[in-house]
């Protein structure tokens, strides 16, 4: 699935394939807050099993009424080739791999304070962050970021420029403040564009 794909999933451009994959997916992260990931897991399996047991019993009992030899069902299926290939696999592992990196090298740098103020930003982006930790676990935050990927890119398209504008009115303030900081912080460099 490229770019174009999950900018058409999130707008909602198919109703119906943006609704079964929310639907799902919503569905997924709300059972897992109620039960562990090997219940869900199991559950999961047992129904789609339920669902291909039954239609594959039905079918066989049509066959055998109507006297067809329509063979089995799910052929189609059972013959299609599901391997990954090894460029695939070296194509994403090299892209995880780079950035991976990249990750390492920021938090080296946020660490071992390179830049005193991209440390001391990092040092509140934690702090917040633990507040955070403290009102909703890891799984309630995914969910909200879920429901947010599905429902932020619709209205910002519907009344984006009133958001455009409200955005620009925080974003200025936001660099007031950090300048004004920058300059009561002894040893701040300000960073060349």
């Amino acid at each position: 699935m490229d770019a174009k794909h999950v900018v058409e999933l999130v707008y909602w451009r198919d109703l119906q394939r943006t609704g079964i994959c929310f639907g799902a997916s919503l569905f997924l992260l709300l059972s897992l807050s109620a039960c562990s990931i090997v219940s869900v897991l199991a559950y999961i399996s047992l129904a789609l099993l339920s669902v291909t047991i039954s239609f594959r019993i039905y079918k066989g009992i049509v066959q055998a009424v109507q006297k067809s030899e329509d063979g089995h069902p799910f052929k189609m299926y059972l013959e299609q080739d599901i391997a990954i290939s090894s460029d695939v696999v070296h194509k994403y592992s090299e892209l995880a791999l780079g950035r991976f990196n990249t990750a390492v090298k920021e938090l080296r740098r946020l660490f071992l304070v390179e830049d005193l103020v991209d440390s001391l930003k990092f040092a509140v982006l934690m702090w917040i962050l633990t507040y955070i930790g403290a009102l909703f676990n890891g799984l309630t935050l995914i969910i909200i970021a879920h429901v947010a990927v599905f429902t932020w890119p619709v209205v910002y398209e519907k009344h984006q420029v009133q958001i455009d504008h409200y955005y620009g009115l925080v974003n200025n303030q936001v660099k007031d403040v950090i300048a004004k900081i920058k300059a009561k912080i002894p040893g701040a460099k300000p960073k060349s564009e």
